[in-house]
């Protein structure tokens, strides 16, 4: 891919997909592009417009809203008020899913965490956009139900992170490929062709405050991981940003695992699966990297509920089956 290829120029080139055509996909992603561009505006001068701080409402899913969060959700909602394609949206900030079109065109699902890592809104902190799309099965009046579908049926997912360039990665099963935001332009300009992750690294991403009330199994995992061991380039560096998009990206990128397990009073720990992890071990798998409840491939899973929630352990692959042999032997 020559250097300077905008985004829309890659979609034109990158053709059909699933049997669907090129079109389709600059008609999903053009949106979630548009969406993250003014995001990046929104949350660039929100210190500035007052934008900053708490909304005063609780979310979908019991977690106190930031403004930004609010507005997130705005800016998603209108960058696909005039997107034929996308029937409905299922999103963190939703009680329940809306409909966005009743077009017979309309055969696609969007779920979606419009501001990933909120509480970093305050302090500067990276931020993210996390997407995934579904097809739909039926026509007809939308229903949530259709929604639960397993990850391994998304086709297409990705992200946008916020930092210090405004980066969107996506896929629709045929690689991973990143498109940074030149602000000067207006324009997402592919700059991370093809990412691999690496097959194992030597990072650690968790909220190890909580570690004491984890399972054995985790425990045994991080006690392994912070021992020293030279020959196997242990310990591992602790990074954990609170954004789940940053601190995935870098596993991505440098190899290593973001895990948030369960606990005694959140046994299926605190990330939706639906429209948090599924689009994101979608990306990750299709990196060459691996997603696991600890206990099994993530996007096997078939949710139950639109907000959902699922312990998770995502990265490279052999950090997360080398997880995975912790938690099977408690």
């Amino acid at each position: 891919m020559a250097a300077g290829t905008t985004l829309t120029r890659h979609l034109i080139e990158e053709g059909g997909w699933r049997n669907d055509g090129a079109q389709d996909l600059r008609s999903l992603l053009e949106p979630i592009a548009l969406a993250g561009k003014v995001l990046a505006r929104e949350v660039d001068q929100a210190a500035l417009a007052g934008k900053l701080g708490l909304a005063g409402d609780q979310n979908a899913t019991g977690d106190m809203q930031k403004k930004l969060d609010v507005i997130g959700n705005d800016v998603v909602m209108d960058a696909f008020s005039s997107c034929s394609v996308v029937a409905g949206i299922a999103s963190e900030e939703l009680e329940e899913p809306v409909v966005m079109s009743t077009s017979d065109d309309a055969r696609y699902l969007l779920c979606t965490d419009p501001l990933d890592g909120s509480s970093n809104t305050d302090v500067n902190a990276p931020l993210g956009t996390i997407f995934g799309i579904l097809r739909r099965h039926r026509g007809g009046e939308l229903s949530g139900e259709e929604f639960l579908q397993p990850g391994s049926e998304l086709v297409c997912a990705g992200y946008v992170l916020y930092g210090t360039s405004t980066l969107l990665v996506y896929t629709v099963g045929a690689g991973v490929h990143g498109f940074t935001l030149d602000r000067g332009v207006g324009e997402f300009v592919l700059s991370h062709h093809d990412i691999r992750c690496p097959e194992a690294g030597k990072i650690y991403s968790a909220n190890v405050g909580r570690h004491k009330e984890w399972g054995a199994g985790v425990r045994k995992y991080l006690d392994h991981v912070t021992e020293k061991d030279k020959p196997t380039g242990r310990p591992h560096s602790l990074r954990y940003t609170g954004a789940l998009v940053a601190d995935l990206h870098r596993c991505l990128l440098d190899g290593g695992m973001y895990l948030y397990p369960g606990d005694p009073g959140s046994p299926d720990g605190k990330l939706r699966l639906l429209y948090e992890c599924a689009p994101l071990a979608c990306v990750a798998e299709q990196a060459g990297g691996a997603a696991s409840t600890g206990h099994g491939r993530l996007l096997d899973v078939v949710p139950g509920a639109v907000h959902q929630r699922t312990p998770i352990a995502i990265g490279s692959a052999e950090n997360v089956a080398l997880y995975e042999r912790f938690m099977a032997e408690g």
